[in-house]
């Protein structure tokens, strides 16, 4: 019989993966609503798909499931506060959005005006596993810009690493 990680073990290692912090929004019939988020990937290209993880405790969920559509909004490390406020430093979802500049996406769901790139997407698919959602979008539109600096997510703290656009080594 295989063993099983300890939930204390898995976290740590996942601790040591370095992601770029999002965060999602989410505006419709439901209402407004937001988190921030570091499980985020791409699916596939054919259609464009992303992949976003929520947990399932979250007060949100039902927001987010009910308008079925997502922007996930990639963060430079300029939005460290920001991406606080959304972890729920900042409780109120009006106070979160009154501390940035948000455009509205051809979806209705609200872009950071500065992101590194946002992506609009419609919620084709939302599935339970463990303790988190995990939702399928297909990405319906997408703002991006050519500079700025990701914010990362790694052994527990943000970080900033410097990048050189069009620079590859070589």
């Amino acid at each position: 019989m295989e063993e099983v990680v300890s939930k204390t073990e898995f976290r740590d290692a996942m601790a040591r993966v370095c992601a770029p912090v999002n965060v999602i929004t989410t505006n419709g019939p439901a209402g407004r609503g937001g988190f921030t988020a570091t499980a985020m990937c791409s699916v596939t290209d054919e259609p464009p798909t992303l992949l976003v993880c929520m947990n399932g405790r979250s007060a949100q969920c039902g927001l987010f499931l009910e308008n079925r559509r997502f922007c996930v909004n990639v963060l430079t490390h300029d939005h460290t506060m920001l991406a606080g406020f959304f972890a729920g430093q900042q409780a109120d979802m009006e106070a979160r959005y009154a501390a940035a500049e948000w455009i509205e996406m051809p979806s209705g769901s609200l872009a950071l005006a500065d992101a590194i790139v946002s992506f609009d997407c419609h919620l084709t698919e939302a599935r339970m596993v463990g303790t988190h959602h995990i939702f399928l979008g297909r990405v319906t539109d997408i703002r991006a810009r050519q500079d700025g600096n990701a914010l990362l997510y790694f052994d527990r703290n943000y970080v900033n690493v410097p990048t050189q656009v069009g620079s590859f080594g070589g």
